[in-house]
């Protein structure tokens, strides 16, 4: 049982323990009004008394989230691989990628309200936007990190570029991918609430948003834990399926925890 509480896993529960413990002291240390940061009893109990709504507007948030980051995956994979095996396309397309990060997601969003509506689609598309990047720059890095020697060795005996890309390219890049896939997939969280924030009549983000009219703090921290619950549990996901895919590199870095 000592074991257990004093695992690996178990030491980001304590840090949040310590952190609310640390937020209710100073609210009561410094006699911070309720208008300002509300305590964390309020929070919870608003999280109990609001659970129905909070779930209802959850599921738009998570729907528009898991829309943006699978077509993040499954469009930023490929060019990235386009950008990692020609040296003419990553001078064309790398510097407009990087010049696309720079216009503000928040700027840009209102447009894609008049274009598509007020559906899912704008949020969606937010989300793909935001998480997009880190999955390309992730998967660039990871197939330009694989070694020429195992290449060319690979080559000397004879595999076809199919097997050397199933065998050695990808194995070896899948790592570098999935950590932009974890990144993605946190900021797809952002992107849906940007979306929502811009126009919409559902989601935790049209909850902040009603929450910060109506100077009611405790909901609007309320909105605010489920959101970093849907990011934090996304993201743990893609940390599960790494595992699966790549056990390998998941055991590795156990033992470089092990011995941390």
């Amino acid at each position: 049982m000592k074991r257990w509480l004093t695992s690996h896993a178990m030491r980001p529960i304590w840090l949040l323990v310590v952190l609310i413990v640390l937020w209710d002291w100073s609210i009561r240390l410094f006699r911070i009004p309720p208008y300002l940061i509300p305590p964390p009893l309020a929070v919870g109990r608003q999280l109990v008394n609001e659970w129905p709504m909070l779930w209802r507007e959850t599921l738009p948030t998570l729907y528009a989230t898991l829309g943006g980051f699978a077509a993040s995956a499954i469009v930023g994979v490929p060019i990235a691989m386009w950008i990692a095996y020609s040296r003419v396309v990553e001078s064309f397309v790398y510097p407009l990628l990087v010049f696309s990060q720079s216009v503000p997601k928040v700027a840009i969003a209102p447009l894609f309200v008049v274009w598509f509506g007020f559906g899912i689609v704008p949020k969606v598309i937010a989300a793909f936007l935001l998480g997009f990047f880190p999955v390309v720059v992730a998967t660039v890095q990871g197939f330009k990190s694989v070694e020429a020697d195992v290449i060319d060795l690979a080559r000397s005996m004879g595999a076809s570029p199919l097997k050397v890309f199933l065998k050695f390219r990808l194995p070896m890049a899948l790592p570098a991918i999935f950590s932009g896939l974890k990144v993605s997939v946190t900021l797809a969280v952002v992107g849906a609430v940007v979306g929502e924030f811009v126009g919409s009549n559902a989601g935790l983000g049209y909850v902040l948003q009603k929450a910060n009219g109506t100077f009611d703090l405790p909901l609007m921290f309320a909105a605010l834990v489920i959101l970093s619950m849907v990011g934090v549990l996304l993201f743990l996901v893609i940390e599960l399926i790494e595992r699966w895919m790549v056990p390998w590199h998941a055991s590795l870095r156990q033992d470089l925890h092990a011995t941390a």
